[in-house]
């Protein structure tokens, strides 16, 4: 029996594998060690046609953020982060994530891909 070779890994990470959040030191760390398991596994399953990546979500308008959207000065605070001025929505990554699964993203493997209106790159500590 011979093995199939050829797919698709695609992590979900976050923005804090790049950004630090006080006091959520273990939610970081497990992000960064995703992201450096990806860059890893990304050449070791490359010869098998395997490609691996992370999306990496920043703020995305789910119920888990329900208290942040019920508070308008935290919510400004944070769209005032974000140079795209809005929330993400859960299609923005799910978007990503079928492009990741499909053949056209056949050459990228071992990069996070965030989806956070620009916030990594803005980010000034709240």
């Amino acid at each position: 029996m011979s093995a199939k070779s050829g797919g698709k890994i695609i992590n979900i990470s976050s923005v804090h594998e790049e950004l630090p959040f006080p006091h959520f030191t273990s939610y970081c760390a497990s992000k960064g060690g995703l992201k450096m398991l990806t860059r890893n596994l990304s050449i070791e399953l490359a010869p098998f046609g395997i490609t691996i990546n992370n999306i990496a979500p920043g703020a995305i308008e789910t119920p888990i953020n329900k208290k942040l959207l019920n508070d308008p000065a935290k919510l400004n605070a944070l769209l005032a982060n974000i140079p795209l001025r809005r929330l993400g929505q859960p299609e923005d990554v799910a978007a990503l994530a079928a492009f990741l699964a499909s053949s056209n993203s056949d050459y990228s493997t071992g990069t996070t891909f965030f989806v956070d209106g620009g916030l990594t790159w803005n980010y000034q500590e709240q």
